[in-house]
């Protein structure tokens, strides 16, 4: 992958800011170009002795020198650990990386950590530094789409278990968030159209408006239109800012934002983590859980084929993998799956279900409804 420019050959669009205010801390979230390599992105951050960026190998090798000299002039000592790249890697053994790092430094209470990357780097990062002398600073830098539209917002941190996703983690807000639309321009169009998948959700659950505006100017996010990615990424940041800022700890609305991710969770933990993108899996997941708000009377048959025609249209797949070997059920491998929710209470799976575009539910469903939705999904597999 050949390492970008981030200096500006033409006028940088102007820098968007949207607030976040949590009972657990408030920050801004910065969006435009050229602002990873500003020294005065960084200005105003907590005092400390020690920055360490973490970062993965691959994202290092794009931008974690340019990181580096921004920050320099901030901190007496600046320090990187790239860690392996990938979904597979978001555990126990590569957290301890972190944990190992940071005391052979003798980071102490002031350390702030930068999280270079996208969703894995940040969610690791951010719960080593929830962890690491009962919590540390750290500044979310997301490199990816799927990144700055979602998971670098709001606070929640993890790592996986083998047995589920994001199953081990904290609520651990940062001091910043820095939306560097020029490190889109590396992105893999695998992993541009996994970021879409989480952009797209925010339109069904909330603001139709913005649905049919990415429906529209999907062309221009495809092509990495810097406008229209920073309006993307600005709108999804204000809608999660005002539901996380309702409910930082998921009781109650912002479970909201985990629509197509009960379904989408189980594909990732069946076929394995890293076989399919986050991106991906939550896109298939819309609309299985689309398919199921229909079946419960709840959305347009219209809107549940428009929703199917927009995620396929942004590169993501919309038929179901086969998670249980042949002959054997698949239907209970998927429930079995399931089961393993952050959402479910009581031995029940409270479902995200889209009642009408623009407003999404919480509620638990029978299980007969579910087997039917990916019985049918099982057809289109066949």
């Amino acid at each position: 992958m050949v390492r970008p420019k981030l200096g500006r050959t033409m006028p940088a669009i102007p820098i968007r800011t949207v607030p976040v205010a949590t009972p657990g801390g408030s920050y801004d979230i910065l969006i435009g170009q050229g602002l990873l390599a500003a020294s005065a992105t960084w200005a105003g951050l907590p005092r400390a002795r020690l920055a360490l960026i973490v970062t993965n190998t691959t994202v290092d090798a794009l931008y974690g020198d340019s990181l580096a000299e921004a920050l320099a002039p901030h901190y007496a000592r600046v320090e990187r650990l790239a860690l392996p790249d990938g979904e597979s890697h978001k555990d126990w053994a590569t957290l301890n990386l972190i944990f190992d790092r940071l005391l052979e430094l003798e980071a102490d209470r002031k350390t702030l950590l930068f999280a270079l990357g996208g969703g894995v780097v940040g969610d690791i990062t951010g719960f080593a530094a929830a962890c690491y002398m009962r919590g540390v600073p750290f500044v979310q830098v997301p490199t990816t789409l799927l990144a700055q539209v979602d998971s670098s917002v709001g606070g929640k941190t993890a790592i996986n278990h083998p047995l589920g996703k994001n199953m081990i983690g904290a609520f651990h807000q940062p001091q910043r968030v820095v939306c560097d639309l020029d490190t889109l321009g590396s992105l893999p169009a695998r992993e541009l159209s996994a970021g879409l998948a989480e952009a797209i959700k925010y339109g069904p659950i909330a603001d139709a408006g913005f649905l049919e505006w990415i429906e529209s100017e999907l062309p221009a996010l495809l092509a990495r239109d810097p406008e229209a990615l920073a309006h993307a990424v600005r709108r999804s940041c204000e809608i999660k800012a005002e539901v996380v800022g309702a409910d930082e700890r998921e009781s109650g609305r912002r479970a909201i934002l985990n629509f197509g991710h009960t379904f989408g969770h189980a594909i990732e933990a069946g076929l394995g983590f890293g076989q399919w993108l986050h991106g991906e899996a939550v896109g298939c997941g819309m609309t299985m859980a689309a398919r199921l708000s229909q079946r419960l009377g709840l959305m347009a048959a219209a809107d549940v084929q428009r929703l199917n025609r927009l995620v396929q249209t942004a590169g993501l797949p919309v038929v179901a993998p086969r998670l249980a070997a042949p002959g054997s059920d698949e239907t209970g491998r998927w429930l079995e799956l399931m089961a393993v929710d952050k959402k479910a209470e009581a031995g029940s799976i409270r479902y995200v279900l889209i009642d009408g575009l623009g407003r999404a539910v919480l509620r638990p469903v029978p299980e007969g409804d579910v087997r039917a939705v990916i019985a049918e999904a099982q057809a289109l597999a066949a």
